[in-house]
């Protein structure tokens, strides 16, 4: 091709394209690396295979494009129209698609990851089987995308339209939600019988144990971890001992929500802080079942969560082996009690 041709002759100038009206034309394989095609109307062309590499697309107008193969590494399509545009295995890896117009685009199998589609509008994209690894869509509208098959991790999603995202292949009857995040773990949901199991092993059976179990102290939980397995419970444990976050109540607080009821070992003052006190004024449809030395003392927090009827009096140990041979009867029976009074009857079931 004799545009090739020149520009490998030339590789220090940058074509001017702005404003021009490539619509209709045959462009496969041409080189427009770090072109400036501003504005440029490519309406139904041909990009198959092109290099877009750093090409400034502001405002282009890419209704129909088909860009399959394309690179376009880099390349700024901010503010572009792209309706029905055919991006199949194109490269767009830190492409800024910002404020762009991508009704109906095809962006299907395509890895998005880090992509800039702030503001953007996506609505009835086809977006199967993307990757969308911190892929930006704060502000962008997202309604009616085709999201099967997506691999969604970190997105920024602030002020996102995320409606009607239909989540099932053609072929199957459609399904739609409204969050782009949890789409793929609802299809597996609806598909997988292993995962409903797990689901419902942790919503029947998962107990969060709290403390500080320091190395002289992880008998003891060896000691509660052990038994409720033996009684067909699923253990997590959340140890103070390590270090501490800012995540560290949220951390607590989504675990909570999972479980069936909290053990909670308040041996010392600083054991369990101000997270269990967040945890049991928002969440009163989690038992909690206190436990502690005998030799030690409630700290002053303790005496205003006590007062919350799912938390449970405070069992008293005076070694590891009295809480074991107690553990069932006096910790793990009466969590379950309440667990039980509290859990509506279906889910108890």
């Amino acid at each position: 091709m004799a545009w090739n041709h020149w520009r490998w002759e030339n590789p220090g100038i940058k074509p001017d394209l702005e404003d021009a009206d490539l619509s209709e034309a045959d462009l496969s394989e041409i080189n427009l690396r770090e072109a400036n095609m501003s504005r440029v109307d490519l309406r139904n062309a041909q990009l198959n295979e092109a290099d877009l590499s750093g090409a400034v697309l502001i405002e282009a107008i890419l209704n129909g494009v088909d860009f399959t193969n394309a690179n376009l590494y880099g390349a700024d399509l901010s503010g572009a129209i792209a309706w029905h545009a055919n991006f199949s295995r194109a490269n767009l890896e830190e492409a800024n698609l910002s404020k762009s117009r991508l009704f109906f685009a095809n962006l299907s199998g395509i890895d998005l990851s880090g992509v800039d589609f702030s503001g953007a509008d996506l609505s009835i994209a086809n977006l199967n089987r993307t990757i969308l690894i911190e892929t930006n869509f704060n502000k962008a509208t997202l309604r009616g995308c085709k999201v099967y098959g997506i691999s969604a991790w970190g997105l920024k999603l602030d002020e996102a339209n995320q409606s009607d995202l239909i989540i099932t292949r053609r072929d199957e009857p459609k399904i739609t939600v409204d969050n782009l995040e949890v789409a793929q773990f609802i299809y597996l949901l609806l598909h997988s019988q292993k995962i409903r199991y797990v689901i419902d092993t942790i919503a029947k059976k998962a107990v969060l144990i709290l403390g500080s179990f320091k190395e002289e102290r992880k008998s003891v939980l060896d000691t509660i971890r052990d038994e409720l397995r033996k009684q067909d419970y699923l253990p997590i444990v959340f140890d103070f001992d390590g270090p501490a976050s800012r995540d560290t109540a949220e951390t607590i607080s989504t675990l909570a929500h999972l479980s069936r009821f909290i053990i909670a070992d308040i041996t010392e003052p600083r054991s369990v802080p101000a997270e269990l006190a967040h945890v049991v004024e928002k969440l009163p449809s989690v038992a909690v079942q206190p436990l502690m030395l005998s030799s030690d003392y409630e700290y002053e927090l303790f005496k205003h969560i006590k007062r919350y009827p799912w938390v449970l009096p405070v069992y008293l140990y005076d070694s590891q082996e009295m809480l074991l041979a107690n553990l069932k009867e006096h910790v793990i029976d009466p969590a379950e009690a309440k667990a039980r009074e509290l859990i509506p009857p279906a889910v108890n079931r």
